[in-house]
């Protein structure tokens, strides 16, 4: 039996173009730049059933840098009966030594390193996947832009010499303080004001995301772990959701180990002969994922407890994945007690209990059965 010819496409993706490079199987073909396409709907298709006709009954493999412009290109070679795979930028192999960047050599790079087998595909969301990380992602940036508004607003009554002698900012009473003030010069009170209007806007539409992420995850085929995530302390609705829609499917990692090392929160290292040398953490994957978790590894800070709020949370989850809460909380708790008192610093202590709650997650994961998944009997 003859194996089946495999052809490897390198493409460099560009917003109005794209470059291609083709590469035949074997190490010592050689590697040919075929030129570049119009960056449209279909071009990549079209460009795959004329290679088919030259290379009869051959399989094509395309591969392109993960970017800005998204899993479209994919999913379209994907529909048509092609491999394609997304490769991660920050893994691919480069030479110290190569200062010239052209589209037709990251092009051929990408097809001779596709061909060696060397380069790393990211995991690739589906259509309904992605809408959800969109959302999520749309709350956050509303959240940045609420925060720089009320920085602004800060920043301004500040050089007025105005200071709130509450205990805390943005409450009522704080609502209540700004009404008093009264600015000598009517352009200022005008510019107070918009500043004002601009906090509220982005308040609105906080809140619309968050009651529009409410309204969606209950039909998401991640709905489950998503629940499930929410036994956890310092782990509600919206924080379960970004963390789910960010990792995605949480069955491609191995072990919780790998899992750390995705999120970057696993030790840098540069070690050579006797000499070891240990970091930070590497900060590497996904930055949202890793906010959030060290987010809510502060609430490990207090005693073990069940709080009102965790027990609805936790009405109608699997026992085990119950007791799996618990015991995260009775672990890093003291985790945290006992890094805390060598004297390190809290930022250093809470990344520690962090990178140990990625642990649990990964443990809650397991017991959960998505769709289109193989159930697993018990956690590892």
């Amino acid at each position: 039996m003859v194996d089946q010819e495999v052809i490897y496409i390198g493409l460099d993706v560009h917003k109005a173009t794209i470059a291609v490079a083709v590469a035949p199987a074997g190490r010592s073909s050689e590697v040919r730049f075929h030129g570049t396409l119009s960056h449209r709907p279909g071009a990549l298709v079209e460009f795959a059933r004329r290679l088919l006709t030259k290379h009869p009954g051959a399989r094509l493999s395309f591969c392109y840098e993960a970017g800005s412009c998204g899993y479209g290109l994919a999913r379209e070679l994907v529909d048509a009966s092609h491999e394609c795979l997304v490769v991660a930028p920050s893994l691919i192999p480069s030479r110290p030594g190569d200062h010239i960047k052209t589209d037709k050599r990251d092009a051929t790079t990408l097809a001779k390193m596709h061909r060696a087998g060397e380069l790393t595909s990211v995991w690739m969301p589906d259509a309904r996947h992605e809408a959800v990380r969109d959302l999520v992602r749309a709350r956050e940036t509303a959240m940045y832009w609420r925060n720089k508004a009320r920085q602004a607003l800060s920043s301004f009554l500040l050089r007025h010499g105005y200071r709130y002698g509450g205990r805390k900012a943005w409450t009522v009473a704080y609502w209540r303080w700004l009404a008093t003030i009264e600015l000598e010069h009517p352009a200022k009170q005008i510019t107070m004001q918009e500043y004002i209007l601009a906090i509220q806007e982005a308040d609105a539409r906080h809140d619309r995301l968050v009651k529009q992420i409410e309204a969606v995850v209950p039909s998401w085929s991640a709905a489950p772990l998503v629940n499930a995530l929410q036994a956890m302390r310092g782990i509600a609705l919206i924080t379960a959701a970004t963390i789910v829609a960010e990792i995605g499917d949480l069955s491609r990692f191995a072990t919780p180990r790998h899992l750390m090392a995705y999120l970057g929160l696993v030790p840098a290292e540069h070690s050579s002969g006797t000499k070891i040398r240990r970091r930070g953490i590497t900060k590497a994957g996904n930055t949202r994922a890793r906010r959030l978790l060290v987010e809510s590894a502060w609430t490990y800070c207090r005693a073990p407890r069940v709080s009102q709020e965790i027990q609805r949370r936790q009405e109608g989850v699997e026992l085990e994945i119950v007791k799996i809460a618990w015991k995260a909380q009775l672990r890093l708790h003291d985790r945290y007690r006992r890094l805390a008192a060598t004297g390190k610093p809290k930022n250093v202590v809470i990344t520690a209990v962090a990178r140990e709650l990625v642990g649990f997650i990964w443990a809650v994961s397991r017991r959960v059965e998505l769709p289109g998944e193989q159930p697993v009997a018990q956690a590892a």
